[in-house]
């Protein structure tokens, strides 16, 4: 099995280099951590994450919360952190099975979803949404020697993985964070896997560079909520597991903020006024404004055809 390459802190989105702890680290985390600080979370039967830092103390940064499901056939792991974190997440997996990894799903693009993808090797089945592979292909980690790293699978809007207790449903329902984004559902287990279509309790990160889109998102949710039934738990990007009513905020809470955002606009107010004016966001206990600024100048490019 071969090792991933060192720790790295830059991907590529759409050919732009970007400091991968800049758009996607806890605000207020550090850009890295060293992997010993991940641990491992059971959420329900055969079914755990993998975090890289205290829920409570956001003390380190590795990447997004990786799933690890264990089936008859083996393991299904959902995002596999920054580069160099498969052996850490090897280690965290053996501690609760001897099961080989049999499946990587990548809920997006980013290097701290896609990092580690590598150190499991070409062999291993990996699938994502079929606009995501177009996007890692133009990722150096993804480029020359390393293109047979790319996803061996893809889908367009559905995808069912396995059966019975061991199924794994996979949606597309359109832009948000990116072009590409899939919601992973542990169907027998009432669990869904969000990636960075909820990522944290602030303003999401749209990746315009990959397709991503502020208009789109919150009619992403929507379709979301209105076509997936019996869940009941949500394992987010970067933020520990909740209830499936924290989805549904977040999909009140970007619908809020596109319509601000869009008044605000009509209004002539230039983007940081618009990001000062948070009375709406009152409605929102227990969400943070840190990344505000960047969403509206995301939305508002978007409006104005840039």
């Amino acid at each position: 099995m071969k090792r991933g390459q060192a720790l790295g802190l830059i991907v590529t989105l759409g050919g732009l280099p970007v400091a991968v702890a800049a758009l996607q680290a806890p605000a207020a985390g550090p850009s890295a951590a060293a992997p010993a600080a991940t641990g491992i979370e059971k959420v329900k039967e055969n079914l755990y994450i993998i975090t890289g830092s205290s829920p409570t103390v956001r003390e380190s940064f590795s990447g997004g919360n990786t799933g690890v499901f264990i089936t008859d056939r083996g393991v299904i792991l959902v995002d596999t952190k920054l580069a160099g974190w498969g052996p850490t997440l090897l280690e965290r997996i053996r501690t609760v099975t001897d099961k080989p990894v049999v499946t990587v799903i990548n809920t997006h693009t980013h290097g701290d979803h896609t990092g580690s993808n590598e150190f499991f090797g070409a062999s291993v089945e990996s699938v994502v949404q079929e606009n995501t592979k177009t996007n890692m292909a133009r990722m150096d980690a993804f480029k020359g020697e390393k293109a047979k790293f790319l996803p061996t699978r893809t889908y367009k809007e559905t995808l069912t993985l396995g059966s019975g207790k061991d199924q794994v449903d996979l949606y597309h329902f359109g832009a948000g964070h990116t072009s590409g984004d899939t919601f992973v559902v542990y169907t027998a287990l009432r669990t869904i896997h969000t990636g960075d279509m909820f990522p944290w309790r602030d303003a999401p990160f749209i990746d315009r560079n990959n397709g991503g889109s502020g208009i789109a998102w919150p009619a992403t949710l929507k379709k979301l909520l209105e076509n997936v039934k019996n869940v009941d738990t949500v394992i987010s990007g970067h933020q520990p597991v909740g209830p499936w009513e924290d989805l549904e905020e977040f999909q009140r809470f970007t619908t809020d903020l596109l319509a601000e955002a869009r008044a605000a606009r009509a209004a002539g107010k230039t983007v940081e006024e618009a990001a000062a004016a948070k009375d709406w966001m009152k409605k929102y206990p227990g969400y943070n404004s840190t990344r505000l600024q960047a969403a509206v100048q995301a939305i508002y490019d978007e409006l104005n055809g840039k």
